[in-house]
């Protein structure tokens, strides 16, 4: 007898279960809020403009971290996270982005500003989808 077994995701590739009550735009919004603070923090290194480590740029890291602790959840099968709660604290994470952005942008002059802001276009255009699970366990493309 011949058992059939069901054919196996590719490493790295996304879970297409999402658990119940976890919206399917969730890992969407995840994507692009990653990947638009990944173009701020590589636009800031490449600018030089963040050297030391202000409190408003500690709160975009930690939202970062947030973002990507999220992406990494939803990977999971376990029936042991509390996916309503893990939803609601992304969501929370998610909504204070601008705010945080806008707090650390404050700090900048207007042309450091200006600088940032065209640095971020050019350096977003460079970022792959994939890139947003940088620092993602299981899925950061950078990882080999």
């Amino acid at each position: 007898m011949v058992r059939r077994t069901k054919p196996r995701a590719p490493k790295g590739a996304p879970s297409t279960h999402l658990p119940p009550g976890v919206s399917t735009e969730l890992r969407g919004r995840l994507e692009a809020a990653r990947l638009e603070l990944l173009a701020l923090f590589r636009a800031l290194d490449q600018l030089q403009l963040a050297q030391s480590l202000p409190e408003e740029l500690q709160c975009l890291f930690e939202l970062d971290a947030d973002l990507a602790e999220a992406l990494w959840a939803l990977d999971q099968r376990s029936a042991k996270l509390d996916w309503a709660l893990m939803t609601r604290d992304t969501l929370t994470s998610i909504d204070a982005i601008p705010e945080a952005r806008e707090d650390f942008l404050q700090a900048l002059s207007k042309a450091e500003r200006r600088r940032l802001d065209d640095r971020i276009g050019a350096v977003r255009a460079t970022l792959r989808p994939e890139d947003a699970y940088i620092h993602v366990p299981g899925r950061d493309p950078q990882a080999g």
